[in-house]
């Protein structure tokens, strides 16, 4: 099962990829909540609407992000990728062919 501070990073990750896919205001509700940690209480008093429809929008705006990454896959790439860079940096006696065929792993991503 997944924490809320996992949650809160996932949300911000898939933000980073497909932010500019979403609406202005699903992106004002998920800025607000994710990444200023205002609770669901003070969006609904600044933004004049009720708990529950700040609720429902964040709701909303974090199924639109995951449904994004279910289709193209940006954040599952990006950590692969990352992955990959670390495993490289991590090995210090890297031969010249596992060099080769990280690159090639790299390339597939």
């Amino acid at each position: 099962m997944e924490s809320s501070l996992e949650k809160k990073q996932r949300v911000n990750l898939l933000m980073d990829c497909y932010c500019d896919l979403l609406t202005d205001k699903q992106q004002d509700y998920l800025t607000l909540y994710y990444e200023e940690d205002l609770s669901l209480a003070e969006i609904a008093e600044d933004l004049n609407v009720s708990r529950n429809a700040v609720y429902d929008n964040l709701k909303r705006a974090v199924a639109s992000l995951e449904d994004y990454e279910s289709k193209l896959h940006l954040l599952e790439k990006h950590v692969q990728r990352m992955d990959l860079i670390k495993r490289i940096e991590d090995e210090q006696n890297t031969s010249r062919e596992q060099l080769d065929d990280y690159l090639e792993m790299l390339k597939r991503i």
